[in-house]
């Protein structure tokens, strides 16, 4: 039951909140904008619903978005939505990439069946280069340069600077890397032979302040791994993966550049200058003028399309309209409930869902108390602060989306009740 719940997330290392005052929300905010959301106004109430949180933590984003509508609906909640998205589409990246001479195209996640992968913690963040390696640690997300990519984006320019990413890399779940290759050493690196040589200058990149062994020996006392490479550059095409928390792998017999451009969305970098840079470290190294853009098989459109049938007002609105509202999601912030009412959190700057971390076990079809603990550290381990709620007028059945989950609400939808 909802004590029994609580008792167990709180006895895992998380967190109980409790809302209060009447539920008087006016939209629901449904957010595509990876590592941002909005926050809670008792004063003038939303719900928020973090979509980008559904891919990071693996669930079927459909049914999770099509749960967290029926919830809105079924506790009389209004059915007018927002969907904030990025404000550089797929389709912008690929005109960029076709004005600067590229064949670019879109493709669904659903069309790579058998080659996108689940990032694992264990495998490095590494380069895109799509030669052969030493490296056994795979399902790392791919950056230009690995760690590197990072620096780049941000004007890091120091040893100390990049010690500090590295370790933050770690923090954020990833293993960092830097490469260098059998024939260069630790200048087989392209991406970090043009930084340093300044090939990126006339883009406004300041160069390191360090050479490649300087850097690749930083790298490692602060925790991170050297991976070389061996043989030719032979890409054929490249990927560029927008597809949360999936990557593609490196073949060196038939190789690709892989670019994961949503790992630029979780460090925070600017994306439109993270691509460009990526797109002309490909073009000055002579690779192929070829790309994919991966994109999730749900659109927003199709988000928007999808609630319009069920008789909702829904748009869609950019990141940019949205100034002053989105903000960085923080670690210290508590993983908590769509609810838009008040509440005793202190804890802000967490991502957001139905009944906090009970989304995911209800995603999943986790109904045990042990399944119930074991997600509770799984968010944990993922950066965030765990956390399921109730209200100060109905103890811990305050929370609308467990009630409705556990009096069989949500049965006719085939979610099994929790035990």
């Amino acid at each position: 039951d909802a004590d029994q719940g609580a008792n167990a997330v709180e006895n895992a290392g998380g967190v109980i909140e409790m809302h209060h005052g009447s539920h008087a929300e006016k939209v629901v905010y449904i957010n595509l904008v990876e590592n941002k959301t909005l926050e809670p106004d008792e004063d003038d109430q939303r719900f928020i619903v973090d979509g980008w949180a559904a891919g990071k933590f693996g669930l079927d984003v459909p049914k999770f978005l099509i749960a967290a509508a029926a919830t809105v609906e079924m506790l009389g909640g209004p059915k007018k939505a927002k969907i904030v998205i990025p404000s550089i589409s797929p389709a912008q990246i690929a005109e960029a990439l076709q004005g600067r001479g590229w064949d670019a195209e879109i493709v669904t996640d659903a069309s790579m069946a058998g080659q996108l992968v689940d990032v694992r913690p264990e495998g490095i963040l590494k380069c895109v280069d799509g030669r052969g390696s030493d490296n056994t640690r795979m399902g790392g997300p791919k950056m230009p340069g690995g760690i590197y990519a990072i620096a780049h984006n941000r004007g890091v320019t120091s040893i100390e600077g990049l010690k500090q990413i590295t370790k933050e890399v770690a923090s954020k779940g990833h293993l960092p890397s830097v490469h260098g290759d059998h024939s260069s050493d630790m200048l087989g690196c392209g991406f970090f032979k043009l930084w340093v040589t300044g090939r990126f200058d006339d883009m406004g990149y300041p160069r390191p302040q360090f050479d490649a062994d300087q850097g690749a020996n930083a790298v490692e006392n602060a925790g991170g791994v050297i991976e070389m490479h061996h043989g030719s550059h032979a890409e054929k095409v490249v990927y560029i993966n927008l597809v949360e928390n999936k990557t593609l792998e490196p073949d060196e017999d038939d190789q690709r550049f892989i670019v994961d451009g949503w790992a630029a969305g979780k460090f925070g970098l600017d994306v439109p200058k993270f691509l460009i840079a990526a797109a002309a470290t490909v073009e000055m190294l002579g690779g192929p003028k070829k790309a994919k853009i991966v994109i999730p098989s749900i659109s927003p459109a199709q988000i928007a399309e999808a609630l319009q049938g069920r008789g909702w007002d829904a748009e869609i609105v950019t990141d940019a309209s949205m100034a002053g509202q989105l903000v960085d999601v923080r670690p210290e912030g508590i993983l908590k409930c769509v609810d838009g009412r008040g509440s005793d959190n202190t804890r802000m700057g967490g991502p957001k869902m139905p009944g906090g971390i009970y989304a995911i076990a209800h995603n999943r079809g986790v109904t045990s108390i042990e399944g119930l603990k074991q997600i509770t550290k799984e968010v944990a381990s993922k950066g965030h602060l765990p956390s399921v709620h109730g209200d100060h007028s109905s103890d811990m059945l305050g929370c609308g989306f467990f009630k409705l989950w556990v009096t069989g609400r949500f049965d006719d939808m085939g979610y099994p009740r929790p035990q």
